[in-house]
């Protein structure tokens, strides 16, 4: 007698009295389901969906959203839309009380300077009665020439600079290269001190040893003052001498590198006659007994 194996089948080539009926039990336990099928049911009932439902509720709020974006997207729009003329306005009334200021600002000056020459006139009577007076006078006159307190006229260099050409706003150049900023005219004016200017003014702005040259956005300001394009720097002193000390200087070569590459404007020429106005701001910083 043949030993069956311990699984119940017998060798090779024996068939089992009971084998038709496999394919029942299989079929009633489970095992011909496919694990596949089975693993999706599983997951479908984990996340609660029921078929092709679920898919409409998610395309349904992709849906939504995509509304809400777009209505969002219009408004915003139409917001910027309806801004544009309101920062028009607000710009144009800008604009406007900066030009008020500014014309009040030099009605100002101009009556200052009018009290500054009466102010002047008297104290010059006053002192020509005594010798100790005129003395002073003198003293007095060559401190005021030199903090720029009193107007100044003779020989002079003018150096202009002025942005490079361009298609920018105001005929400006688009790249910012080739414009002139307040750091250019610091170096030009502290060259000019250094060859031996004796007054220096910019745009008709006089400068002094305190003077401020700063930037404000686009603009330069002397003295807080802004200044129009181009920069005209108007040094008193011979000119040939002047310009002799200047060039080759390291101003003179860093102005000239910046026309060489960004073609900024930059030229000299000399003033037979040219007069600098007194400095707008002149503060008393130092004072001592007269005699000593």
């Amino acid at each position: 007698m043949i030993a069956q194996r311990e699984d119940g089948t017998g060798p090779p080539g024996e068939r089992r009295p009971d084998a038709s009926m496999s394919l029942l039990a299989d079929l009633f336990s489970g095992k011909l389901l496919d694990h596949g099928y089975a693993e999706a049911a599983a997951r479908r009932a984990a996340a609660g969906e029921s078929g092709p439902a679920g898919g409409r509720l998610r395309g349904g709020g992709v849906l939504l959203v995509l509304v809400l974006a777009g209505t969002l997207i219009a408004v915003a729009g139409a917001e910027v839309r309806r801004g544009e003329p309101v920062a028009a306005q607000e710009r144009s009334r800008l604009v406007g009380e900066i030009n008020a200021r500014t014309a009040e600002t030099d009605g100002l000056q101009r009556r200052l300077d009018r009290l500054r020459a009466e102010t002047e006139r008297r104290r010059a009577a006053a002192l020509a009665r005594s010798e100790d007076g005129r003395r002073a006078r003198r003293h007095l006159a060559a401190a005021a020439a030199a903090a720029a307190a009193e107007p100044a006229t003779g020989e002079a260099l003018i150096v202009t600079l002025d942005d490079a050409p361009g298609d920018g706003p105001e005929g400006r150049p688009a790249d910012t290269g080739g414009r002139v900023y307040d750091q250019d005219l610091q170096v030009l004016v502290n060259g000019l001190w250094a060859a031996g200017a004796a007054a220096i003014g910019v745009n008709g702005q006089r400068l002094t040893a305190a003077t401020a040259i700063r930037a404000a956005g686009e603009a330069i300001l002397v003295d807080y003052r802004p200044l129009g394009r181009p920069y005209e720097v108007t040094a008193l002193g011979d000119p040939g001498r002047l310009r002799d000390a200047f060039s080759g200087s390291a101003a003179d070569r860093r102005l000239r590198a910046l026309t060489e590459r960004f073609k900024i404007r930059y030229d000299t020429r000399r003033a037979a006659g040219a007069r600098l106005p007194a400095a707008g701001a002149v503060r008393l910083r130092h004072a001592r007994e007269a005699g000593r």
